[in-house]
């Protein structure tokens, strides 16, 4: 559901840019708050905005926003109105039209909103139904969304052997790339469904922010051993569900330590995450991986390659010899 609202506000948003180039800046785009919303499903049409004015643009801003857009706003977008207008002077488009489509994307959103919303308290339910004590949902950066796509996933965690089983069923582990004389890792196996590795792959994300240990094994991965951002995720996720698996068995909730044992608050761990283990932007860039579609697209097409000689040879003119440039 949430990846069809995504795509519904990619097409919302590729309505609006017809508008101008600010329009998606000023009304926040891909998010669209409520009040966005609101003006594009009644205003989308520039002609109509300005003939709404200023005060009654500021008065709907206002009430939409609880006060967050005021007077300035409803400047702005009647100046961005303006240059709408002046932009398409010469006709190509029809206000009308875009117009209704834009409310008809708006509405679409609502209603995948509305949905949204919905199934998030459905899933809170069911998932408070199948773990009581708030296990899984224990793991600082989890929600009741990935906790419940964790738990429904993997199920009871004691139909392991061992902690071992557990990762294995996630996809986390390495690939095993063996033969007569060698023997190496290659990638991850991937052996767990796809939706399971998405939710522990961003809940590694968050968790590494707040829990020092397991920011710590992410600085080490990145900075000592070069290893790529997603790389180093896919190790912390693994270390993750190991020891949300072992709070399971043991019948605990997660507790939050510090490198030294010492139990914390979560508000403690991002102080320490952020100051210990916080990874410089230069070092992000330079691990970064140019990959051959990157390379071939960056290549010098035939419309980019410089001549190899000073002079090109001239082209023909209608009915008459080829002329040479003299020196």
């Amino acid at each position: 559901m949430v990846k069809r609202r995504t795509a519904a506000g990619l097409r919302l948003d590729a309505l609006v840019e017809l508008l101008g180039p600010g329009w998606a800046d000023t009304l926040g785009s891909g998010s669209y708050p409520k009040t966005s919303l609101v003006l594009l499903e009644k205003y989308a049409d520039p002609r109509a905005l300005k003939r709404l004015g200023r005060t009654r643009l500021a008065a709907l801003l206002a009430r939409s926003s609880r006060g967050l857009w005021r007077e300035d706003k409803a400047d702005e977008l009647l100046a961005m109105a303006t240059e709408t207008l002046s932009l398409w002077s010469g006709g190509g488009i029809n206000f009308s039209h875009l117009a209704e489509d834009i409310a008809a994307e708006v509405r679409v959103l609502r209603n995948l909103d509305a949905e949204i919303d919905a199934i998030d308290v459905r899933i809170e339910a069911l998932y408070s139904e199948a773990d009581p004590c708030g296990v899984v949902r224990s793991a600082p950066g989890l929600g009741p969304v990935s906790a419940a796509a964790i738990l429904g996933s993997i199920g009871d965690f004691r139909r392991f052997d061992n902690l071992a089983g557990v990762r294995s069923f996630t996809g986390f582990v390495p690939k095993v790339d063996q033969s007569g004389l060698v023997a190496g890792h290659k990638g991850i196996t991937k052996a767990g469904g796809a939706g399971l590795r998405q939710a522990l792959f961003l809940a590694a994300d968050k968790t590494r922010r707040i829990d020092p240990t397991l920011a710590a094994r992410y600085h080490r991965l990145v900075i000592a051993e070069g290893k790529h951002h997603n790389s180093a995720l896919c190790s912390v996720a693994a270390v993750l569900i190991t020891r949300i698996a072992a709070c399971w068995r043991n019948g605990q909730r997660y507790e939050l330590r510090d490198e030294n044992g010492s139990s914390i608050t979560e508000d403690e761990g991002r102080a320490i995450c952020e100051e210990r283990y916080k990874i410089d932007p230069a070092v992000r860039a330079a691990r970064r991986r140019t990959t051959p579609a990157k390379t071939f697209k960056q290549r010098a097409g035939r419309g980019k390659k410089e001549s190899t000689t000073k002079d090109a040879p001239a082209i023909d003119p209608p009915g008459g010899e080829a002329t040479e440039k003299v020196a």
